[in-house]
């Protein structure tokens, strides 16, 4: 307490004694014993109303018992099952979950895990990916200011994201792994990569790199096969040796038609081969007849230029290519779609151009652009000319309609600088993102497309797009967010086709072991976003016949629907919206692949490395008997005594008010009583 709330209580106690004695000791005519009591009273009273009006402040200190916490976290993949250590698993979870003193002596936290982290304890074994490192991401968002021993039970098979060995840095605690496995070495062969383009063009021949690997001691002679349904379409012998373990075999092959071919490699298996699964992959191309060329012309330098071009080319179908508007006009005729940047006096020719050969367009406009000639070039939007720059941030329009947008978190994004003014539309256009200023949104398009004769075109507002391609990537871990966003902007500009009121967004093909998302957006007659459409798709598979109905699910702007569930084969599909006459059909190919069975054993190494880079220890699953007791004996994880001081008012004290109103009551009845009121 300070010592200026002392002298004030000091002083406080002494004019309320001085007080109450100047009443009933001074010039009350009681005396003797109920003068005392009824001095006592007043004081207390008075010391107290006093004691209120300085409300001096106490430390409270209590002490508790702080846990620390064991995070156990269950590999739920399939690999777990195909290794038959599923039952193993469970049962020492169990064992774990019942332990009283563990229980006592720790926060006990369970986590599954497969390609993401749940924090569950409902084991399925089901999971088609492994992302190991996405553990430790996330546990170390939860647990890197606490003391938390993880028990990591696993294979140590990562089948997705980064190598986990190398994340203890980050997370700061010490991790046990339990082993589900063992050691034992198969003869083994298998496919260990294959490399392949998603995309070739009719009338030419696409490379394939397969790495087969082998495990084993004595020379054995195999062949690798390629086939298409029944008809081998390239075969080649190979062989291996306790030497020489690893074969890369480059080929090509042709694409003779256009759509979607399934090819299978597989490299014959050898005598008293265990796992005859990973000689085996299937791989899929899509053969297009064109490829959609894409200029982005401008005559100064900037790192828009290149960030456009990687999100561009990003899609195997397109291709861009950053020129000069004088080099423009020399192959203009080779282009389906131009991005304008930042217009300057040079562009009046490409304009005329680009009109001449009824290109769509799209024309970004920033600091440096010369908005008295692009005002004059085209008839379709004004600037207003204040010779001001401003910063504006974007806001999604929920309700454009042309396209389907996905929410990137525009509104986290960096702003783009651009012109400060109005800009002013002559024709019809839909906003896909609003300007905002200091958090504010204002009713003016920061990105915007029309159609107008017969021809498309967009206008993006500011400079500085290369910031959002990179903001995508430290949010994400990945570019792809942005470039989708992009790449269904130049697919929207590619083609002159009307748009419809229902749209289906899907590949062509996918693996087996990928998330089959499909996104579909449905429009009212306004071609206004109806968010209370019922959407279903139907898929038959074209081998066995069999039907299958799933429902669209809401997900912001669009509807999705998750059919990862699927078996691999050829599907047609259709999607169609209920008391509507209307629907979309399609194909689809998903291929037979299982990653989470191409192991024999566990990577008992990176496990060992992984426990001893964290301080920690690793444990076999057939021999965890000491885990919970070495668990229990370790110092570094002690129930830790700590404290909190909390500094309380004395206005807080109700007590206090409850002795005021009791003197004071017992005060007047004693007065009563004497008649002295």
């Amino acid at each position: 307490m300070p010592t200026d709330s002392i002298v004030y209580i000091l002083l406080a106690g002494i004019i309320a004694l001085s007080l109450a004695l100047f009443q009933y000791a001074y010039q009350s005519k009681i005396k003797g014993k109920r003068a005392y009591i009824l001095t006592i009273l007043r004081f207390v009273t008075l010391f107290a109303v006093f004691l209120l009006i300085i409300n001096p402040k106490f430390d409270k200190v209590t002490y508790y018992n702080e846990k620390p916490n064991l995070v156990i976290a269950i590999d739920n993949s399939e690999s777990i099952s195909y290794l038959n250590q599923s039952q193993n698993a469970t049962n020492f979870i169990n064992v774990l979950k019942d332990n009283k003193a563990l229980n006592e002596n720790f926060n006990v936290e369970l986590y599954t895990f497969g390609k993401i982290v749940t924090a569950s304890d409902s084991l399925s074994f089901t999971e088609k990916q492994s992302n190991l490192a996405l553990v430790f991401k996330r546990l170390s968002e939860v647990y890197n200011n606490s003391i938390a021993p993880t028990l990591l039970i696993s294979d140590g098979n990562q089948t997705y994201g980064n190598d986990y060995a190398y994340l203890t840095k980050r997370y700061k605690q010490a991790v046990f792994p339990i082993i589900l496995g063992d050691t034992t070495t198969y003869t083994d062969i298998k496919i260990q990569q294959l490399n392949v383009n998603r995309y070739a063009y009719l009338k030419n021949k696409f490379p394939v790199e397969i790495i087969a690997t082998y495990n084993g001691n004595s020379k054995v002679n195999t062949q690798l096969r390629i086939t298409v349904g029944n008809t081998t379409v390239f075969s080649q012998p190979i062989a291996f040796s306790k030497t020489e373990t690893s074969q890369i075999v480059n080929l090509t092959l042709p694409a003779n038609r256009v759509g979607v071919t399934s090819f299978k490699a597989e490299v014959v298996p050898i005598s008293n081969e265990k796992n005859t699964i990973n000689n085996v992959k299937s791989f899929a191309v899509e053969v297009i007849d064109q490829k959609t060329n894409v200029a982005i012309v401008s005559n100064i330098v900037h790192p828009d230029l290149g960030a456009l071009k990687k999100s561009i080319e990003s899609n195997e179908q397109r291709q861009a290519e950053i020129l000069t508007s004088r080099a423009f006009l020399k192959k203009s005729s080779e282009f389906q779609l131009v991005v304008v940047y930042q217009p300057t006096n040079n562009f009046r020719a490409l304009f005329k151009e680009i009109d001449k050969l009824k290109l769509n367009k799209i024309v970004i406009a920033g600091t440096q652009t010369n908005w008295s000639l692009l005002n004059q070039l085209q008839t379709y939007y004004k600037q207003e000319q204040t010779n001001q720059t401003e910063d504006y941030q974007a806001t999604l329009n929920q309700n454009y309609s042309t396209f389907i947008v996905d929410n990137l978190n525009f509104s986290e994004f960096p702003p783009l600088k651009a012109a400060f003014g109005e800009t002013s539309f002559t024709v019809p256009f839909q906003t896909i993102l609003y300007k905002t200023i200091n958090g504010t949104e204002i009713d003016e398009p920061l990105f915007a497309t029309f159609e107008i004769n017969e021809k498309r075109e967009a206008l993006i507002l500011g400079e500085g797009i290369w910031r959002w391609r990179a903001q995508t990537y430290i949010s994400e871990d990945s570019f792809n967010s942005f470039d989708n966003f992009i790449g269904k902007l130049v697919q929207y500009l590619s083609t002159n086709k009307r748009r419809t009121r229902l749209n289906v967004i899907h590949e062509s093909f996918y693996n087996g072991n990928d998330n089959i998302l499909m996104s579909a957006q449905f429009f009212n007659k306004n071609y206004e976003f109806d968010a209370n459409a019922n959407l279903t798709i139907t898929l038959t598979n074209t081998d066995s016949g069999s039907e299958k109905v799933f429902p669209f699910v809401l997900k912001n702007t669009n509807y999705e629907v998750d059919l990862s569930g699927l078996e691999p084969g050829d599907y047609n599909f259709t999607v169609s919206v209920s008391n509507e006459n209307m629907s979309k059909s399609g194909v689809l190919k998903i291929l037979d692949y299982n990653v989470e069975q191409q192991f024999l054993n566990a990577n008992v190494t990176k496990l060992n490395s992984l426990a001893e880079n964290s301080n920690g220890q690793a444990y076999f699953i057939d021999n965890t008997s000491s885990v919970i007791n070495d668990l229990l004996t370790d110092s570094r994880f002690t129930i830790i005594q700590k404290s909190t001081k909390k500094v309380v008012p004395l206005i807080d004290w109700k007590y206090l008010l409850a002795l005021i109103a009791l003197s004071l009551a017992a005060e007047w009845f004693m007065r009563k009583y004497n008649g002295l009121i």
